[in-house]
């Protein structure tokens, strides 16, 4: 049995069998006959589909946000939100998956050459639990939209959700089939990977599951797209919109427990700057509503395991062992972590060079332009960074020389379903929304007449 367990009572929410050895062939079997007939489908009737998809995700937003927030702790309001953005997703590629795929027009000697993008088939996705509606839908609406079939591990401890986002699909009209959660344990997905019918695989992770999969994909010669860790930088510079600078580094930081690949994790201020900010940003932290995730007001909830909290804390003390020093927060009570901002905090410590994965921030300054790109470009993640400064001349001149996959300036980073969402180094590699999304898992095909 698999078991979603609450993380505010501990109470188990969900449980269900994990797959056979011969449901998962099944499923992957079914999925295929699937793609023989899904692939020849029009835009306009996958447009519908998907349009109803959107439509069911608005129509019952409570309901899958519930089960979100009682599986994996996540506030309720912050739930609420990412079932909208999940409608947006698919709104987004039902109006625009044509276009992005249409006929690529390239004049050679020929009488017509042109690049066509045709469907692959079944994707495998391999999702986390800290979204568990956006990081899946992310990639099913264009998957779907491509004239491609989804099949999807989730993550243990989202079982329910998982249901429910196959049930969406289902309500929504599309053929059975075309979208299946399979629940399985890691050790399977070496297996499901190296089935001929899939034929490629998305993971959305950690450095060790993102290298494990792509050794098996690799093997297999099956494309593969990684948005694993990150450990994104917040630079604030000495002329920022103080205010604002303020709330969107609070925002970018604790929202949804900061437990986010994309949170801001390292806070890199000014010296010129930085006792009075310090000082502002505990007091915003201090201001910031934990308690149940049910409630409306909660901004801070739990953890979504005991496991996960303990991490967080080892690294805490071995940044503080190492001299960093806890300005608020940085106790535990089993999932539940203090919202926790920590100063003096050096390259060499773990809350700068590892992934934090929980609603701790480490602050360290910096004098110049170059020391503050140096800092950032230290860390082994590449996924985004954000700077706060009021001199755009200043901006355009340092976003090439971050090695981040996005640069935001005086905004968190977030994704999109218009932008390129991905990451560099050990964050991961290809692309997620966009035209680059919806072009990751297609047969890019050159057509030539003479």
């Amino acid at each position: 049995m698999i078991q979603s367990i609450n993380p505010y009572n501990h109470e188990v929410v969900f449980e269900t069998k994990e797959f056979t050895k011969k449901q998962t062939s099944d499923a992957i079997d079914a999925a295929h006959e699937r793609f023989l007939s899904w692939r020849k489908t029009s835009f306009s009737e996958r447009s519908k589909l998907m349009q109803a998809a959107a439509d069911e995700l608005k129509k019952n937003k409570q309901e899958y946000a519930e089960t979100m927030t009682l599986e994996m702790g996540k506030p309720i309001s912050q739930s609420i939100a990412e079932i909208e953005k999940c409608a947006w997703v698919c709104e987004y590629y039902a109006e625009h998956a044509e276009s992005h795929l249409a006929d690529k027009t390239i004049k050679t000697d020929a009488s017509e050459s042109y690049v066509s993008y045709a469907p692959i088939g079944v994707v495998l996705a391999v999702m986390p639990w800290n979204y568990p509606f956006w990081q899946v839908f992310r990639f099913a609406a264009p998957a779907l939209m491509a004239g491609n079939i989804g099949v999807l591990k989730h993550a243990s401890n989202v079982m329910r959700s998982a249901d429910n986002i196959q049930k969406v699909f289902e309500r929504a009209g599309f053929p059975k089939g075309c979208f299946t959660h399979m629940p399985l344990s890691s050790s399977k997905i070496e297996d499901v990977i190296k089935n001929p019918k899939i034929k490629a695989i998305t993971l959305t992770g950690s450095k060790p599951a993102g290298s494990a999969v792509a050794a098996t994909a690799g093997s297999e010669i099956k494309k593969s797209v990684l948005e694993l860790g990150g450990s994104n930088a917040l630079v604030v510079f000495e002329d920022c919109d103080l205010d604002e600078t303020l709330k969107t580094t609070v925002q970018a930081r604790f929202q949804n427990t900061g437990q986010s690949c994309i949170a801001g994790k390292r806070l890199i201020v000014h010296e010129n700057i930085a006792e009075a900010f310090t000082e502002k940003y505990v007091k915003a932290v201090r201001e910031l509503k934990s308690g149940d995730p049910m409630a409306e007001d909660t901004f801070i909830g739990v953890m979504a395991r005991p496991d996960l909290a303990e991490e967080l804390e080892e690294q805490l003390q071995a940044s503080v062992k190492a001299g960093a020093k806890i300005l608020i927060g940085g106790k535990r009570d089993k999932a539940y972590f203090e919202p926790t901002v920590v100063t003096d905090v050096t390259p060499e410590m773990s809350l700068f060079k590892e992934e934090t994965f929980g609603p701790v921030i480490g602050i360290t300054t910096f004098k110049t332009e170059e020391e503050a790109v140096d800092l950032v470009n230290q860390s082994a993640f590449g996924l985004g960074v954000s700077i706060f400064t009021e001199d755009k001349k200043r901006a355009k001149k340092l976003v090439p020389q971050f090695e981040d996959g996005a640069v935001f300036v005086n905004e968190l980073v977030k994704s999109d379903p218009r932008l390129p969402f991905g990451g560099t180094k050990i964050s991961g590699y290809g692309r997620e929304l966009s035209a680059d999304g919806i072009q990751e898992f297609v047969n890019k095909k050159t057509v030539y007449f003479k």
